[in-house]
C-alpha cells in the first residue's frame, strides 16, 4: 500500500468526519444559526443576503465532510470548505482574536487548499468513476 496514498485517506476521512460533526449542527440550526454565520460575510465586503450564504456555509461544512469522507467531488468540497475558512480567518483576525483561536481555521484553510491541490487521491470515489 502506497503511503501517499494512505495518508490522503486518513486525512480526507478525519477531517471529513470533524467536519461532518462540525457542520451538522450548524445546518440543523435554520435561520437564526445561517444568518449569524451569513453576517460573517462583512469581513470580506459581502452585506446581501446573510442567510443565503449561512446555510451555504453550513452546507458546505457537513455535506462537504461528507464528500471527503466518500472522496466524492474532492476537490470541489475542499474548495468550498477553503472559502468558508477564508471568512472564519478574517472574522477572527479583524476582531483581534490571539493567534491561537486565529490558528485553528487557518490551519483548516492550509488542508483544504492541500486537498484541493492533491484531490482524493485512489482509494476513493473520485478515483473509482474516473
Amino acid at each position: 500500500m502506497n503511503a501517499k496514498e494512505l495518508g490522503l485517506l486518513i486525512l480526507r476521512v478525519g477531517i471529513g468526519l470533524i467536519f461532518i460533526c462540525h457542520g451538522y449542527p450548524k445546518l440543523m440550526g435554520g435561520q437564526e444559526k445561517w444568518l449569524w454565520l451569513g453576517n460573517q460575510m462583512i469581513y470580506i465586503g459581502v452585506t446581501f443576503a446573510p442567510t443565503f450564504w449561512g446555510l451555504l456555509a453550513s452546507i458546505a461544512e457537513c455535506i462537504g465532510g461528507g464528500m471527503l469522507v466518500l472522496g466524492l467531488g474532492t476537490r470541489l468540497a475542499a474548495f468550498l470548505m477553503a472559502g468558508v475558512m477564508v471568512v472564519a480567518t478574517l472574522m477572527h483576525w479583524n476582531l483581534g482574536d490571539p493567534f491561537t483561536t486565529l490558528a485553528h481555521p487557518l490551519s483548516l484553510l492550509v488542508v483544504f487548499l492541500s486537498l484541493f491541490i492533491s484531490g482524493a487521491g485512489k482509494f476513493s470515489l473520485d478515483a473509482l468513476l474516473r
